[in-house]
């Protein structure tokens, strides 16, 4: 079995997974640490190491807010949030790799990135494992990045000194490890012409914000986003949308007069933590994206919209419930009426929101529409931009158990997918695992060949997984089982996108 691979900088060891048939390395540095000049700056090449490297931890996780939440109250802490005393520093860019030990060659690759908002969230969380995926004969690589103001701020200094990576290290973070994984992955036996990035909630968001890069052609051959493409319905009213370089910019300055620095270099030489503090209280909200004109050449939310992308075959979905909010055929009439009342008689669209009975309506439909509203905008533009690559959508809507009757919130899917339910404290049944079994079969049939249909991991034919077509749309809904079900557009989507597109 191979527990020792070279790679460019030394020599990995690992250890055998749960499955001894699988080989786990983990916490394997991919670029310098962070910190010190380095903060603020695109990842540097990493230094060599003497010896052996043992892979047997976890690195760091990047510098955030502490998740431990209450587990009676907060259901990310009940699910995932639930060791308070992972090792965290600035020092974070490791990635985790698994993969069979047999000495097969040029199998499929699976590169991950993590939710959590581009604020929080590791590659340590116990549904991120990726034994049971390998064990079908993907090579699984689990990467870590930085987050928050240590991954997105910006700056005029930091502009002035590096405008060929002047913003988005987070992302470039991502990028680098996807640019390590090509060059070292043959030793792991993976193929380096046979890439699939994927991600979900802020994962999916940065698999976007890849395919939208001139930076990546060529990187990687598919992609996966899982409630991670946003389009707002509504004019743009809801949600947030990357900034201009120059606003993100006025945001570094303001960030700095709050941790009472003046320079780039005095910023730097600030501990990690107290940034990190301070981050918690600035007056904007979250850190993300800032459309650069290198990385980000314009925001990643409309990837779909660019024929220039990085073109290739998407599997893109979401959860039923993502929002906790129930979609209302009611409100959808009631939206579609005054959308096209406003429409005929020559008023903006904008002027919706002057009618006070239905603001709240329209803000909660907003974001039960707006993963669904991207899904349906990226089917059109495809077909407008004649693109022949295939968008293969789904949704999942399979019970989940818990004292908490939880529905199928953000994120749960995880479980599934990686078909690591078996860490879960839900009660899940036997249908849970057959569902879990047939997802993640899905998922690397796509991995491996760009289309999810095929045999199961039993030999027997998947139900077929059509195309998504705008004419005659149908997505694959995943509730005791897979089913193929038609997905027709509402008069007011059908509207909107008319509207945008």
């Amino acid at each position: 079995m191979i527990r020792k691979v070279k790679v460019e900088n030394g020599w990995v060891r690992g250890l055998p997974a749960a499955d001894p048939r699988i080989t786990s390395y983990k916490g394997i540095p991919f670029a310098a640490k962070p910190i010190g000049p380095n903060r603020w700056r695109a990842p540097q090449p990493c230094p060599d190491w003497e010896g052996e490297l043992f892979a047997a931890e976890f690195g760091p996780i990047a510098m955030q807010a502490n998740c431990a939440g209450d587990p009676a109250t907060d259901i990310y802490a009940r699910e995932w949030a639930v060791d308070a005393e992972l090792p965290m520093s600035e020092d974070c860019l490791y990635l985790n790799v698994w993969a069979p030990a047999d000495g097969r060659k040029n199998m499929p690759v699976y590169v991950w990135y993590f939710g959590g908002g581009l604020q929080v969230g590791n590659t340590a969380e116990m549904e991120f494992d990726g034994e049971r995926l390998a064990r079908r004969g993907i090579v699984v690589v689990t990467v870590g990045y930085r987050l928050n103001a240590f991954g997105f701020l910006c700056h005029p200094e930091i502009t002035a000194e590096n405008p060929d990576a002047p913003a988005n290290f987070g992302f470039l973070d991502q990028q680098c490890a996807t640019r390590w994984v090509k060059r070292n992955i043959a030793a792991f036996g993976g193929d380096p012409e046979n890439i699939t990035i994927g991600g979900q909630s802020a994962g999916g968001m940065s698999v976007c914000a890849q395919m939208t890069s001139p930076q990546n052609k060529g990187l990687f051959q598919r992609a996966i986003v899982q409630s991670g493409t946003f389009r707002q319905p509504y004019d743009g009213m809801f949600g947030l949308f990357p900034l201009t370089m120059e606003r993100a910019e006025e945001q570094g300055k303001r960030f700095f007069e709050i941790l009472g620095v003046k320079t780039l270099e005095e910023a730097r030489a600030l501990p990690a933590r107290f940034i990190e503090d301070k981050s918690l209280e600035q007056p904007w909200g979250c850190w993300g994206e800032a459309v650069d004109g290198v990385f980000s050449v314009y925001p990643s939310s409309e990837w779909y919209l660019h024929p220039e992308r990085v073109i290739c075959p998407v599997l893109l979905g979401q959860t039923s419930s993502e929002f906790t909010i129930a979609p209302s055929a009611e409100n959808d009439e009631e939206l579609f009426a005054l959308g096209e009342k406003c429409f005929q008689s020559g008023e903006e669209f904008s002027a919706l929101f002057s009618h006070p009975a239905t603001k709240e309506s329209i803000a909660k439909e907003g974001l039960v529409h707006s993963i669904d509203f991207a899904i349906r905008c990226a089917a059109r533009m495809n077909e407008k931009q004649s693109i022949d690559q295939p968008l293969y959508a789904y949704n999942f809507d399979a019970f989940i158990p818990g004292w908490d009757n939880p529905g199928t919130f953000h994120s749960v899917d995880l479980w599934f997918f990686f078909e690591t339910l078996a860490k879960c404290w839900r009660p899940f049944t036997g249908q849970h695992y057959d569902l879990a079994r047939q997802m993640c079969d899905y998922w690397v049939n796509f991995i491996r060949t760009g289309d999810p249909n095929g045999l199961d991991s039993q030999g027997k034919d998947l139900p077929f997984w059509p195309r998504l077509n705008e004419e005659q749309p149908v997505h694959m809904t995943f509730t005791d089982s897979a089913k193929p079900v038609k997905w027709p557009a509402s008069k007011l989507e059908s509207f909107l996108l008319g509207k945008h597109l």
